[in-house]
């Protein structure tokens, strides 16, 4: 879904140093959707967070969004 990776793409961008090297990739799969999240090395650390408090965030945001649009999703943050 397009607006799964647009949700993606402008959260990891607000909350990076180097907002030009968020990639955001989407793999249809038969039922879950995996949207794939690529950001600079030194922003790693900005969008797992403390203790992942951060990427738990981004998860829940989007669970809430797929379940709205009655779809499947997941993200996963790539190194």
């Amino acid at each position: 879904m397009e607006e799964l990776r647009n949700l993606v793409e402008v959260m990891a961008k607000a909350l990076v140093d180097y907002p030009e090297q968020v990639n955001v990739a989407e793999v249809e799969g038969e039922q879950t959707t995996v949207i794939e999240l690529k950001v600079a090395k030194e922003d790693l650390g900005k969008i797992i967070g403390k203790e992942g408090r951060t990427a738990r965030s981004l998860r829940t945001i989007l669970a809430a969004v797929s379940t709205k649009l009655r779809k499947r999703s997941v993200l996963e943050i790539l190194e």
